[in-house]
């Protein structure tokens, strides 16, 4: 690559996954070793293992010590996921909808945010903190952060008459999407403002966009105990 920017991580992944998803490279398929990836693309091994280390995270590929790497056979990332505005999910399920802005400040990127992001150095974002309601219970508790640099246009909407997931789907498109979904214990802010027991199960999605290379927003929302998932394949 000479004359050229060195790939970073995440631009191995994204080729790595563009490849993978327009079927150059077929479920049950072996990928090439590490370091001939490198070598193809010009870059360090280690940036190829990051690479590749976040696409078997993600469920894309299996990696074997000493049996390489190797396309899963159904990859979790080929489902397709609708992010659904919550205002108007709540209101499909006849429920009163209501919103609370807990709080809206300009942070500097922590480093579980700065990876999802795929930065190398913390930046400042907005962050969000919300809570939807249904029937004035407690629905789902976001913990939200918003590039500013890529989407300034969110500083001067006012948060407190309409949500930050609101106004991003229906203004900020995104061309990529990184979902996650886990359950979690619920504790400290997720217990208190879900009103649940600490201890209790909890439904977290949590989803990163980028709109080309340019983040939009990343998003943990932990769910009250009984919600129902709304996905679509």
């Amino acid at each position: 690559m000479n004359g050229q920017t060195r790939l970073s991580w995440t631009d191995v992944r994204d080729k790595m996954r563009a490849r993978i998803l327009d079927r150059t490279y077929a479920p049950g398929d072996k990928l090439p070793r590490d370091e001939d990836i490198a070598a193809e693309l010009g870059c360090a091994r280690a940036t190829v293992h990051r690479a590749m280390q976040e696409l078997s995270q993600v469920g894309l590929v299996e990696r074997k010590r000493k049996g390489g790497t190797q396309v899963r056979a159904n990859p979790v990332t080929r489902a397709t996921f609708d992010i659904p505005i919550t205002r108007l999910e709540v209101e499909a399920r006849g429920a009163k909808y209501d919103y609370q802005l807990i709080s809206r400040e300009i942070d500097a990127t922590p480093p579980p945010i700065m990876a999802r992001f795929g930065l190398r150095h913390a930046v400042t974002m907005l962050h969000v903190k919300a809570l939807h309601l249904a029937d004035n219970r407690p629905y789902i508790f976001e913990d939200r952060w918003v590039d500013t640099t890529s989407n300034p246009e969110i500083l001067a909407v006012d948060l407190t008459a309409q949500s930050a997931n609101e106004w991003l789907v229906r203004n900020k498109p995104y061309s990529r999407v990184d979902v996650r979904f886990y359950a979690v214990n619920a504790e400290g802010e997720s217990a208190e403002h879900l009103a649940t027991n600490p201890g209790s199960a909890l439904l977290v999605i949590e989803r990163t966009t980028w709109n080309g290379p340019d983040p939009i927003t990343t998003v943990q929302s932990a769910a009250a105990p009984g919600y129902q998932l709304t996905a679509q394949n």
